[in-house]
């Protein structure tokens, strides 16, 4: 199975790109995100997830390693293959994917080419439980979250996630220290939507 290619881009078309490596040009699918970052002659680096089926090897190629593992996530999800979940990760990237299903915001979701409002809901209804520990494993945790006082156990593990999302070390510390003085002894991903309401508001 291939799991990586590095090679020189060839040509880039609206849902593919195809990459030349030692000469041999690989047709790649990708997200329209990963092919904003593709220029015609350029180096690139990309994660591959091969799918063998009867009829065709394909190739989908991401950015990152995180945005692979959105897309496998996201087909364990019924009626949702291949081709809606990079639809979805077209629409929305990692950060903001983690950001929709923690707040089970159905509308962000639903911008995807091809999900409508009853697939939004199902893809939000089995995935928020699981976007807290995607988004824990998007990367080391921040050396410069706030230590005074330092959260713990599941505190601690939601400021890492909201850190992730782009919110600054201090003010994710913050939102989670009143979510817990709220919720009490809460798991992480209640901990997390609570302050990402918060957040937002």
């Amino acid at each position: 199975m291939i799991g990586k290619l590095a090679g020189i881009v060839d040509t880039v078309s609206e849902d593919s790109v195809i990459l030349d490596v030692g000469g041999v040009g690989y047709l790649v699918y990708c997200p329209s995100s990963t092919l904003a970052r593709l220029a015609s002659g350029a180096q690139a680096v990309l994660s591959i997830e091969t799918r063998i089926t009867d009829e065709t090897i394909r190739l989908y190629g991401f950015g990152s390693a995180e945005e692979r593992e959105w897309f496998r996530l996201l087909q364990t999800v019924q009626n949702v293959g291949a081709r809606v979940a990079l639809n979805v990760l077209s629409a929305l990237n990692p950060r903001e994917l983690g950001r929709a299903l923690a707040l089970s915001d159905k509308a962000a979701i639903g911008r995807a080419q091809g999900v409508g409002p009853k697939l939004a809901l199902r893809i939000v209804t089995e995935l928020k439980d699981k976007a807290p520990s995607m988004m824990l494993r998007a990367g080391e945790a921040p050396a410069d979250i706030p230590q005074a006082p330092a959260p713990k156990g599941a505190e601690a593990d939601a400021v890492a996630a909201l850190t992730k999302l782009g919110y600054s070390p201090v003010q994710a510390a913050e939102m989670v220290a009143r979510a817990a003085r709220d919720l009490g002894d809460a798991p992480v991903d209640v901990l997390i939507r609570d302050a990402l309401k918060g957040l937002n508001r």
